[in-house]
């Protein structure tokens, strides 16, 4: 999906924040771990934004604006503190298997994924949103940057540190959880 230019001064709210809404709405679930939650905070956040589009600056970056938005709408939440991120297995169900998936492979599968979404519910809340502003919404470190309100080099370290306690957890997971099948 193709975003219209952030950068122009004459783009309309419409034209910049309706291409974002399938994005946000992921992010928005990724957070909430709750669809109709979701739903609620995507909808808040776009009444923020329309309700503060006077004040946004043209020529700044329209998408780190409105997911900061998100972002603090969510926080603010009476949910958003305590909340933790559940992978999203229902995006996974329409892969097609390949062909020569056998049982045992599809086991495999289902195993990994249950260990990944485990390890990301285990991350603190600054780790678990910086991993999925960068892998999955795959933002730019600047993006990030403008979206928490952190220096690009806190973002940088951040991940960092993020991706080496993301793979700490799988490890031990992987290493405590071979007992055979």
């Amino acid at each position: 999906m193709e975003v219209p230019d952030q950068r122009l001064p004459t783009a309309t709210f419409e034209d910049l924040a309706l291409p974002l809404f399938d994005q946000l709405y992921n992010f928005a679930r990724w957070l909430t771990q709750d669809s109709a939650e979701a739903d609620d905070l995507v909808q808040e956040t776009y009444a923020k934004a329309l309700r503060g589009f006077s004040s946004f600056q043209a020529g700044t970056n329209f998408r780190a604006w409105i997911y900061r938005i998100l972002r603090n709408s969510f926080l603010s939440s009476r949910t958003g503190l305590k909340n933790t991120v559940v992978f999203d297995e229902e995006d996974h169900d329409s892969i097609p298997a390949a062909d020569s998936a056998t049982p045992e492979s599809l086991l495999i599968d289902q195993v990994n994924r249950a260990v990944v979404q485990q390890a990301l519910e285990e991350l603190p809340v600054h780790f678990r949103e910086i991993l999925l502003l960068c892998e999955v919404e795959e933002m730019s470190y600047h993006e990030i940057s403008e979206t928490l309100a952190i220096p690009t080099g806190t973002v940088m370290s951040r991940l960092f540190r993020a991706r080496q306690a993301f793979r700490r957890l799988l490890l031990a997971k992987l290493q405590g959880g071979r007992h055979g099948v």
